[in-house]
C-alpha cells in the first residue's frame, strides 16, 4: 500500500481495537518522521532504535490520550522530542563516566578498592558500590533518602516532592547540599579520613 493511499484515521480507528496489522502499518508510516526527529535530539551513548522503540510504545501506550486537535503526525513528534528530552535529562542526572575520564587517584582508589573486593565479584563496579554506599552512610537519613529518590531511582523534584511532602523548593536546596556534603565526603575518602 503506498502512502498516498493510506488512511490515517481508518488505521488509528483499528490500531485502538487492537488491530495488530494496523499497528505495524502505523509504524511504518511514522517510521521516517520519528527517525528523523530522534536522529535531531539523539542523545549521546544511545542508538536512535532504542529511542524509537521507546517512542513507539509510548505513541501505542498514549493513544487514547490523542484527541486530534493536532495533525497526529505532529503529536507523534511532540512525543519523539520529549521522549528524547527525558532521556538526555536522566544522562545529566547520572552521566556515565568512562575509567579514561577520571582523575589518577579516583583510579587508584576504585583499583585498591577492587583488590579489597571478594572473589568472584565484579571488581569495579563492587569496588565503586561499596564506595557510594560509604559515602551514603555518612549522610544524614534524610539525605540518605532524597539522593536515592533522585539519583537512584531517578525521581524527578516534583515526584519526590509528592512523596515526601517537601515543596519542590525544599526538594531542590536539600538535594544542593547533599551532592555538595557528597563530594566532601569523596574527597576526605581520596585522602584515606573517611
Amino acid at each position: 500500500m503506498a502512502d498516498s493511499d493510506f488512511d490515517l484515521a481508518a488505521c488509528l480507528d483499528r490500531v485502538r481495537r487492537r488491530d495488530e496489522a494496523a499497528a505495524r502499518r502505523l509504524v511504518e508510516h511514522l517510521q521516517p518522521m520519528v527517525a528523523r526527529v530522534v536522529r535531531a535530539h539523539l542523545p549521546q551513548r544511545d542508538e536512535p532504535e532504542d529511542l524509537m522503540q521507546e517512542v513507539f510504545l509510548k505513541v501505542f501506550s498514549r493513544l487514547e490520550q490523542y484527541r486530534g486537535q493536532v495533525p497526529f503526525e505532529h503529536w507523534v513528534a511532540r512525543v519523539a522530542v520529549s521522549t528524547c528530552l527525558d532521556r538526555l535529562r536522566a544522562q545529566r542526572r547520572r552521566p556515565l563516566r568512562l575509567w579514561s575520564e577520571l582523575s589518577e587517584p579516583e583510579q587508584a582508589l576504585l583499583e585498591s578498592l577492587a583488590a579489597d573486593a571478594p572473589p568472584g565479584g565484579a571488581g569495579a563496579e563492587t569496588a565503586a558500590w561499596e564506595i557510594v554506599s560509604r559515602l551514603l552512610d555518612a549522610l544524614a537519613p534524610a539525605e540518605r533518602l532524597l539522593m536515592t529518590l533522585l539519583e537512584f531511582e531517578q525521581k524527578t523534584p516534583a515526584e519526590v516532592s509528592a512523596l515526601t511532602g517537601w515543596s519542590s523548593g525544599v526538594v531542590r536546596i536539600r538535594a544542593f547540599r547533599a551532592r555538595r556534603k557528597l563530594r566532601a565526603l569523596y574527597a576526605k575518602l581520596e585522602r584515606g579520613k573517611l
